[in-house]
């Protein structure tokens, strides 16, 4: 199995091997977590040579006996060795009925260096943030970059490369079946079946999963457009499913736990007021997402483009939310450090109406910090006389903004 390295997660973690703080790597399932820990694991084997390193896999049938943090307890009870340097990892943590505990006794008595993945969002809203609050760092995972997307299948950066990253997503075992064809397609839809049936139905107590689905196949057909759970349930009721909108709203929490979908909210431009109606949803794979509604490239790739546009901010650590600015919309307002860039996207600016819109909105936005327009193929590209960027998606997402 060809396995490459994600160097970018690996030296996030790595200012704080031996440190007395938990590891937390969180992700969707299948975006690479488990290769990052034995990269983690091979980087101590290297430097420390006194290193004792205990890896558990809780997917594993070897460990389906270890239910709660009392078995994992007296697990480990024997498992680690004096003199040695003590090195924990354990995959899919929130597995573990109570696991928290587990770590927290683990860390007060300076055991072990411990690291962990956990696919589900509670895990840090509620189990993790209840029981070591201030005691653990969580670095997120994502799918591939479109940079790592022609790294790992060893691509040029052209527009067919960008078209295919559109088309397959960046899932990294994609890796080792190859992109031709519809054979993506058959490992994705494992994935997807997988994420819906472990991550969401099992572990949010779904009851209606024909809804869910529903729900699904809605969100993937409106990527980018604004939504309200009332809406949602109008339409859903037009397709005779009757389903209340907290019903609506708490299976959305679900799905966004287990990380498939992200819900971006409206933020007012340059102030702090968060709306509670209308909000976004994005995909963290676009393959996943493409493996539900199938691929139209003529009609959705305008979805695509958007929906890459936000995984690019967020695999670069921003908060990104819908600008509001009166009665405009800015696409992307995206948040780091104290920091701010605003986007906004459209397949072509060759319209001069389109053009004055795209421009206008954030003509109107009265601050200094950086403003793009990106589209999906224009020729014409470069800075206009305001100071505003106009980028070809495949030059934007090929570069760390």
């Amino acid at each position: 199995m060809k396995v490459l390295n994600r160097l970018t997660y690996v030296s996030r973690v790595k200012p704080f091997i031996n440190k007395q703080v938990i590891k937390v790597l969180t992700g969707q399932r299948r975006v690479g977590k488990s290769y990052i820990l034995l990269q983690l694991m091979e980087h101590i084997r290297a430097s420390d040579t006194n290193a004792h390193i205990l890896y558990m896999n809780m997917e594993l049938e070897e460990y389906v006996g270890i239910k709660t943090h009392l078995d994992l307890n007296h697990y480990l009870k024997d498992k680690f060795i004096k003199g040695k340097s003590n090195y924990l990892f354990i995959d899919e943590v929130q597995e573990v009925e109570g696991f928290e505990r587990s770590l927290r006794s683990l860390l007060a008595k300076n055991a072990c260096d411990i690291y962990c993945t956990g696919s589900n969002a509670r895990m840090l809203s509620g189990e993790l943030a209840t029981q070591l609050s201030g005691r653990y760092v969580s670095i997120h995972v994502h799918s591939l970059s479109y940079r790592e997307f022609l790294e790992f299948h060893q691509l040029e950066n052209v527009f067919e490369s960008l078209m295919r990253y559109l088309k397959y997503g960046g899932m990294p075992f994609l890796l080792n079946i190859g992109l031709a064809e519809d054979l993506p397609f058959e490992y994705l839809r494992n994935v997807y079946a997988s994420i819906l049936l472990k991550d969401v139905v099992a572990r949010e107590n779904i009851r209606h999963v024909a809804f869910l689905e529903n729900l699904v196949l809605y969100l993937a057909d409106n990527v980018g457009s604004l939504f309200s759970a009332n809406n949602i349930s109008k339409y859903l009721k037009s397709q005779r499913v009757d389903i209340s909108p907290q019903l609506t709203l708490t299976y959305l929490k679900a799905l966004c736990n287990s990380f498939f979908v992200y819900k971006v909210e409206r933020a007012e431009v340059g102030g702090l007021k968060i709306f509670e109606i209308g909000e976004k949803y994005y995909f963290e794979d676009l393959g996943l997402r493409n493996t539900i509604t199938g691929y139209h490239q003529r009609t959705d790739i305008h979805k695509l483009l958007e929906n890459a546009i936000y995984l690019h901010l967020v695999q670069q650590d921003y908060k990104v939310y819908v600008g509001k600015l009166g009665d405009k919309e800015i696409d992307f307002t995206a948040e780091r450090d104290g920091a701010r860039i605003y986007v906004q996207t459209c397949l072509t600016l060759y319209d001069p109406e389109t053009a004055r819109r795209e421009f206008g909105n954030l003509l109107e936005i009265k601050d200094n910090y950086p403003k793009y327009v990106v589209t999906l193929n224009d020729s014409l590209v470069g800075e206009n006389e305001s100071g505003i960027l106009h980028k070809n998606l495949i030059d934007f997402l090929s570069i760390a903004i």
